[in-house]
This record gives C-alpha cells, sequence and structure tokens, in this order.
C-alpha cells in the first residue's frame, strides 16, 4: 500500500514558477516509477512527466518539456516536479502517481490533486 500527498499548487502569474511536492508513504514506495498528471476542466486528465524507480530515467510530455523538471532525491520518500516558465494553459489540477507500468502507465496509486492557477 502507498499514500501520496501532493502539496505546493497555488496562483502564480504567467512566466513564473511553482514547486509540486508528492510525500509518499509506504515500504513499497522506492519500487514505482512515479509520476504527475493533470486535469483541466472539462477535459481528459493528461501525463505531464514520469520518473524511474531508481531516478535515472525521466519522460516528460511535449507541452512541458524544457519547462518542468521532475526529480525524487535519493533517501526521502518525495517526488517533486519543478515548474518554470508557466502559461495559463497550465492551468489545472496536478495529481501525483505510483506507476506500476511505464510501458502501459499503469497506475497503482494517485495522490488527491492540488489546483494550479496561472493567470494571464
Amino acid at each position: 500500500q502507498v499514500q501520496l500527498v501532493e502539496s505546493g499548487g497555488g496562483l502564480v502569474q504567467a512566466g513564473g514558477s511553482l514547486r509540486l511536492s508528492c510525500a509518499a508513504s509506504g515500504r513499497t514506495f522506492s519500487s514505482y516509477a512515479m509520476g504527475w498528471f493533470r486535469q483541466a476542466p472539462g477535459k481528459e486528465r493528461e501525463f505531464v512527466a514520469a520518473i524511474s524507480w531508481s531516478g535515472g530515467s525521466t519522460y516528460y510530455a511535449d507541452s512541458v518539456k524544457g519547462r518542468f523538471t521532475i526529480s525524487r532525491p535519493n533517501a526521502k520518500n518525495t517526488v517533486y516536479l519543478q515548474m518554470n516558465s508557466l502559461k495559463p494553459e497550465d492551468t489545472a489540477v496536478y495529481y501525483c502517481a505510483a506507476i506500476e507500468s511505464m510501458i502501459s502507465l499503469r497506475i497503482g496509486y494517485w495522490g488527491q490533486g492540488t489546483q494550479v492557477t496561472v493567470s494571464s
């Protein structure tokens, strides 16, 4: 069992930055790849970024590549999403996820979500 709690969302102006955190508990956390997804009003939930269980590989959606950075420092049960150069279209609820399969993006556990609002 893995529990995920996101924090760090808020309101920011376009061009600004936010850092999201996902605190995980559970003995098997380190064996999961971790990811961030987002869902804007009236839209499907979409993939944003993922990081392998070792932290050695990262993956990004084209829409955030070069602006967002996902990380999971060693010995910490936390995954971060550093978001720079934010745009109004980044406005969404952001969800942390423990990923069972990177090939199919099968999700084992979801967090409750944190709201990010970017004003123009």
